[in-house]
């Protein structure tokens, strides 16, 4: 059975949705660790309760970036992991750290990439009026949100949409899609090669599977 990792700054829902899957043989492979660089994450509760390895580490305790990034991949590495899954991780990640994980770590993002990388990306799609709003997976690259696209789903923005509704449908299609994706590459269907996402052997587009 292969082997994931998770790593989360807060609430981790998605980190659920992933232990539910493999819970359930969605996904043939358990989450070995769960780490935080928050210690009072709630996400790491959600890890205990499934007698999964909960460890925090405090960034504060470094001296840099790089070095707290050396420090979590050496505990990440004791797990032996085949895929990483950045579920809510608030942190930027240094070049030494991606290029060790590189075409074996996925990220969650809150909008239709390549549109609004970075934070606050529901109130700027209400902003931009958007009709149309939504979350992309994609395999993480030393680019901020900038790696290759592997599925995405939409929601529709309403006139009276707030943040918060919005960011909440969203999240619903998060805890779909996110599984699906992590199912894929642990059944060894999804691949990233030449800083392209290639599902069944085939190139996915711009915004990945099901690309209209």
């Amino acid at each position: 059975m292969k082997n994931i990792v998770v790593l989360i700054s807060g609430n981790g829902s998605n980190l659920q949705a992933i232990l539910d899957a493999c819970e359930d043989n969605i996904i043939d492979a358990s989450v070995k660790a769960v780490f935080s660089n928050k210690e009072d994450a709630f996400g790491l509760e959600r890890a205990r309760s499934a007698n999964v390895p909960a460890r925090s580490l405090n960034p504060k305790a470094y001296e840099s970036r790089e070095l707290f990034d050396i420090e979590l991949m050496k505990q990440i590495d004791e797990y032996q992991p085949d895929l990483i899954v950045l579920a809510g991780y608030m942190r930027i990640l240094s070049p030494e750290f991606v290029r060790h994980y590189l075409g074996k770590m996925i990220n969650i993002h809150p909008s239709l990439l390549p549109k609004y990388p970075g934070l606050h990306t529901h109130q700027r799609a209400i902003d931009a009026k958007d009709t149309e709003h939504g979350t992309s997976v994609h395999f993480v690259t030393e680019e901020l949100d900038g790696g290759p696209v592997i599925l995405q789903a939409k929601v529709p923005v309403f006139s009276d949409d707030d943040s918060d509704a919005l960011a909440n449908r969203v999240l619903t299609q998060e805890h779909n899609i996110y599984p699906l994706v992590s199912k894929w590459f642990i059944e060894g269907r999804l691949e990233m090669n030449n800083g392209k996402a290639l599902l069944d052997g085939e190139c996915l587009g711009q915004h990945g599977y099901a690309e209209e």
